[in-house]
């Protein structure tokens, strides 16, 4: 389900935060999974302006679609 998806990232953000560190961009959600998948995967990066740039940028794949 999707809200257990939002309790972990809860929680990561708050780890995150008591280590000063921001969160400049999240996607939360069932994105290119298979059937019987279980549990999260989790990716945290350093991300200067270009990759925020690369990341904001419009994308239309089967997987995800935004700023099309």
């Amino acid at each position: 389900m999707v809200i257990e998806l939002y309790v972990v990232f809860n929680e990561v953000a708050g780890v995150l935060a008591a280590k000063n560190v921001t969160i400049a961009r999240s996607l939360v959600g069932n994105y290119v999974t298979s059937l019987d998948m279980t549990g999260v995967s989790i990716t945290v990066c350093r991300a200067d302006t270009d990759m925020l740039s690369l990341w904001d940028a419009p994308v239309n794949t089967p997987a995800l679609r935004w700023g099309v």
